[in-house]
């Protein structure tokens, strides 16, 4: 029988289990962030000329007056297994990267799932309007799932290929470079391979790709804000 794996893929826009209104309103306070000037226009994953292009095309977050808000606290490892706590960075894609491979990863020979969800929400955003925890909790498996990949020993790491600003992202900032200074929250699709292994042998790898929106303040390290949603325009 094949065996199950984590689902660490980005989720389609409707969830089961979860509030409809709730999850429509925080993706429409998300999207408006990412893009503040358009109300329809697409997360898109086209390639890009890699980092340094992009981040030519986008405000810095360091550039302006910095937050007098504190940074998210990270999760000490004994609290959160093998998941990592989150890099301190100012800047949105090395930050996403980074997020994604931790993600991507994971151990349940070494890690519950409490201890996986509780090391993956010390990467979120403090700032509960632009927070989708829902968005980055479902890519964790039900309890009798995970029981069932620990019971194989199943495990997960991942290599990162890039990173880069979506088209459409990069594209309505330039229309408007200010539409960021409200929340600074910026989309990043990030591509990579996940490599899975399990007991006696078994495992496979595969191409990864997500886009994830991310709160980087000026004079702050960044934050995951949600597995950004996609919209059609």
């Amino acid at each position: 029988m094949r065996q199950k794996r984590f689902p660490t893929h980005a989720l389609p826009s409707h969830r089961t289990g979860n509030p409809g209104g709730r999850r429509a309103a925080v993706a429409a306070v998300v999207i408006a962030a990412l893009l503040a000037i358009t109300a329809a226009v697409a997360l898109l994953s086209g390639s890009q000329d890699g980092d340094s292009a992009t981040k030519r095309a986008v405000p810095s977050p360091s550039s302006s007056a910095p937050s007098t808000e504190p940074a998210q606290p990270s999760v000490p490892a004994s609290e959160s297994g093998s998941v990592p706590g989150p890099p301190q960075t100012g800047e949105p894609v090395a930050f996403a990267k980074a997020a994604a491979k931790m993600l991507w990863s994971y151990d349940t020979r070494t890690t519950s799932r409490t201890q996986q969800l509780d090391g993956m929400r010390a990467w979120m955003t403090s700032e509960s309007r632009y927070a989708d925890w829902a968005s980055v909790a479902g890519l964790v498996p039900d309890p009798l799932l995970w029981s069932r990949m620990a019971d194989q020993g199943q495990r997960a790491t991942a290599t990162i290929a890039e990173g880069h600003f979506p088209a459409a992202f990069t594209q309505a900032l330039a229309e408007d470079p200010t539409a960021i200074t409200e929340a600074y929250v910026y989309a990043v699709t990030v591509t990579g391979k996940q490599k899975i292994a399990w007991n006696k042998r078994g495992g496979g790898a595969e191409a990864r790709a997500v886009t994830l929106a991310v709160q980087c303040r000026p004079g702050r390290a960044c934050s995951l804000a949600a597995i950004a949603p996609s919209v059609a325009p």
